[in-house]
């Protein structure tokens, strides 16, 4: 099994988890659901839109390795820079 690690806010992260817990999953059975849904729909399981504002900073920032966060040596450390404030 592969292992997928991604970099997101604090504040998101939470919030995601908070949801998700509600609705009786973790997150990673989510994400799975998502990438699930997007191979039967051979794209987004959603309409994608145009992005402005934050959402094309974080798609610029992520294309060119700015602001990100790890890779991380270890589980561990990945969980402590999550639970940072």
């Amino acid at each position: 099994m592969a292992v997928l690690e991604v970099s997101v806010d604090d504040k998101l992260k939470n919030n995601s988890d908070e949801l998700f817990t509600d609705l009786g999953l973790d997150t990673s059975t989510a994400i799975r659901i998502f990438l699930k849904a997007a191979q039967e729909y051979n794209g987004f399981p959603f309409p994608v839109n145009r992005l402005a504002g934050d959402s094309i900073r974080a798609i610029e920032d992520a294309r060119l390795h700015r602001n990100l966060f790890g890779p991380y040596k270890t589980a561990e450390e990945a969980v402590a820079a999550m639970l940072e404030d």
